[in-house]
């Protein structure tokens, strides 16, 4: 009897130390492509989980969900959203639009799927941090198209109070030694760089100080 009362009173214990600890987590979504996805390497380094690893270093209770899915575009991004916030969210890393481009999509129709993520997001979880990932695309997609694409990512973010960041592939766009033989999708040092260009952006939000 004595050995019932003790179990039950450490499995109390454990569970009033633990409970605080786990209802404390927050959760990061990273809503993104093939580049989010980690496409060519395993996933453990794609730059989601070296974010993760960083946090963890930091003693930082964030939970980060890597919810990258190679050839999706806005669009696909936008149906999958609804699956990723039935779970309420604190931070949500919106980095699409490079399928779009390079699609030739309409860059007003990919405007207004990113600002309808947006609002999604803030009906499910009203205080969420929103932070938007830019990409870029190559001269040969023509100048007119070119800028009226990367026109988008500022005007959203402008419009919609999000933290930007203005380039996923900053550094490593270009520079064989970052990429796969494909040169689209960056390698394991690739993703280093794409974390801490990620990090850099999101630093600031992690501690609450904007």
């Amino acid at each position: 009897m004595r050995n019932v009362c003790l179990t039950g009173a450490l499995i109390w214990w454990l569970g009033n130390l633990l409970f605080p600890l786990l209802a404390a987590e927050k959760r990061l979504v990273i809503l993104g492509d093939s580049l989010t996805a980690g496409y060519g390497i395993a996933k453990e380094d794609a730059y989601p989980a070296l974010i993760q690893k960083r946090l963890e270093a930091a003693g930082e209770p964030w939970k980060v969900i890597n919810g990258g899915r190679s050839g999706d575009t806005t669009k696909n991004g936008l149906a999958r959203l609804r699956w990723l916030m039935k779970r309420p969210a604190d931070m949500l890393i919106i980095a699409l639009g490079g399928n779009d481009g390079l699609r030739g999509l309409k860059a007003d129709e990919m405007e207004k799927n990113l600002k309808a993520m947006v609002a999604m997001a803030r009906e499910k979880s009203p205080d969420i941090a929103i932070v938007l990932v830019g990409m870029e695309m190559p001269d040969n997609m023509g100048k007119e198209y070119v800028e009226a694409f990367q026109a988008v990512y500022p005007r959203v973010a402008e419009s919609e109070k999000l933290t930007l960041i203005p380039f996923l592939l900053k550094g490593i766009a270009g520079v064989e030694r970052y990429n796969l033989d494909d040169r689209v999708h960056p390698n394991e040092d690739g993703h280093k760089i794409m974390a801490e260009t990620v990090w850099n952006g999101i630093e600031a939000l992690l501690r609450g100080d904007e």
